[in-house]
């Protein structure tokens, strides 16, 4: 393919998909549609606050009462999707507390973005909250931060839960740690940048964007329970505003493409690493390596469910509360083996 056909081939595909949404209805009315559900986004998300920290101003919102777990999302997210990520520990007794990462919604994006810097804004954060220490949860690409605020301030990190995380590996051929899913470069350069287009991508391209942007084979969420389907969904729906979550989008590209090894030998906080072996961004391998090097860290893992641990979220709140219960309210328990894995067809 010539230069400029590889320059005019998104633009095509993008004229396709905007003619297939008019198409679905008049332009006036995919335009009402467009600008309901935007305006649904926003109202959805302006339901935060700001902490005004040591470091900057910093968005969060929070839920429950207990002991505090700081949540801290993945690519796409924001405090919104912590909210998504950690609602089920609030009715089980903690205080969940979900921040907005650097770029993200109304955290702003500083000069330092890297992980390290914004592990210090997490602990800011907490000084900012009156909070003296917390367990914290961190998913996917708020992996990175999440260990390095247990490695900074360890004296502010109760329990670590590390979910599908994008955290260093070691392969061969200096292969990246992570995988890209086919696909995502081309959504990243296109329905991305633009409310419009990621908002008809939901409605034309719904497979597409579970497998590449979710990390999720399409068939895994076929076979699941309509709640678990619902769950989806809303991980999708509450992307939007997509515009609004682009710097960070870009600063997570950035970080998690020159992934550093952390020094994780060093943690001596309970910690639990969740992976599922068909997650689509291949964390399942870094998830393994780095619960097999944290001292006594506990290894609950999937054979399906892919980056959302599709079929198995009941089964991996409930184990998170469990272990947050151990953990913070400092129950004896039995001795684990440096990895316990749960890894079969019949999770």
């Amino acid at each position: 393919m010539t230069n400029q056909r590889r320059k005019t081939a998104p633009l095509a595909r993008i004229g396709a998909m905007v003619s297939a949404a008019a198409a679905a209805g008049t332009a006036a009315e995919v335009l009402r549609r467009y600008r309901r559900d935007l305006r649904r986004a926003r109202t959805r998300i302006a339901s935060s606050q700001i902490a005004q920290t040591a470091l900057g101003p910093i968005e969060y919102s929070s839920a429950g009462e207990g002991p505090p777990v700081l949540v801290v999302h993945g690519a796409g997210g924001g405090f919104d999707q912590g909210l998504d990520l950690g609602r089920a520990l609030a009715p089980k007794g903690f205080r969940v507390i979900a921040v907005s990462r650097f770029g993200y919604l109304r955290t702003p994006l500083p000069s330092d973005a890297s992980a390290e810097s914004q592990a210090d804004a997490h602990a800011a954060l907490l000084d900012a909250l009156g909070i003296r220490s917390a367990a914290v949860l961190g998913g996917s690409a708020g992996a990175p931060s999440s260990v390095q605020l247990a490695l900074r301030h360890p004296d502010r990190v109760d329990a670590l839960i590390l979910g599908v995380p994008a955290l260093y590996l070691f392969r061969r051929g200096r292969e990246a740690s992570l995988r890209t899913p086919t696909g995502v470069r081309f959504l990243f350069d296109t329905a991305l940048r633009s409310d419009f287009l990621f908002w008809a991508s939901l409605r034309l391209a719904h497979r597409t964007l579970i497998r590449t942007i979710l990390g999720t084979p399409p068939e895994v969420v076929d076979g699941a329970s309509p709640a678990e389907q619902a769950r989806v969904e809303e991980m999708l729906e509450h992307i939007l505003p997509v515009t609004e979550r682009r710097l960070g989008l870009i600063n997570d590209a950035a970080v998690t493409t020159h992934l550093e090894r952390y020094p994780v030998e060093r943690l001596e906080i309970p910690t639990l690493v969740i992976g599922t072996a068909d997650d689509l961004y291949g964390t399942y391998d870094a998830a393994r390596f780095t619960s097999e090097r944290v001292p006594n860290a506990r290894f609950l893992s999937f054979p399906t469910g892919g980056h959302l641990w599709v079929g198995h979220h009941e089964k991996v709140t409930s184990a998170i509360a469990a272990f947050l219960a151990e953990a913070m309210g400092r129950q004896p328990s039995a001795p684990s083996p440096a990895v316990t894995e749960v890894l079969s067809s019949t999770c």
